[in-house]
């Protein structure tokens, strides 16, 4: 059976710059093996144990992908769904569905715009500092679901409620 981990973490570029962390809010929940989380981490969390502080690197590969050149595309300027002054570096939705993929300008070359739609983490490999909070089994409703269930306490109160889309 999986099990619901509840973690807080500090994510670290190579050059051990701070990418993103939990420290000052809540911890993460996930469940095993739903996808909720990068498989590299996902797969070094599977023996933790409550208590357990480790650091875990994940390679790009592992994470959110090695750089796929055939995501690189040139656009004209006119079909983009920017309006006003575009720049290298900006991110938006290349559509109204909030699935949409989010590009990001890689380059302007007249009226024609070089848009990455490669993840901005992909080909970096990741150090995570971890500290597991707790880790239980998952309910069946969870696992069914799949997604942990009662917020960010991993204690497993309540259900979905209203909004997850399980009901």
């Amino acid at each position: 059976m999986p099990r619901v981990v509840t973690f807080n973490y500090t994510l670290r570029d190579p050059g051990g710059r701070v990418l993103d962390t939990s420290a000052g809010g809540e911890p993460i929940s996930y469940l095993e093996g739903a996808g909720q989380i990068i498989d590299g981490l996902d797969a070094e969390l599977r023996s933790a144990a409550a208590g357990t502080k480790t650091r875990v690197t994940v390679p790009a590969a592992k994470a959110y992908g090695e750089r796929d050149p055939a995501q690189m595309q040139k656009v004209k300027r006119t079909l983009l769904p920017v309006d006003g002054e575009l720049n290298i570096g900006d991110q938006f939705q290349t559509g109204p569905d909030r699935f949409s993929p989010v590009v990001t300008v890689a380059a302007i070359e007249g009226d024609e715009v070089l848009l990455d739609a490669n993840h901005p983490l992909a080909g970096v490999d990741l150090t995570f500092d971890v500290e597991i909070v707790s880790a239980r089994e998952a309910t069946a409703e969870e696992v069914s679901h799949g997604h942990a269930h009662g917020g960010g306490s991993g204690r497993g109160e309540g259900s979905c409620g209203s909004g997850c889309g399980c009901h």
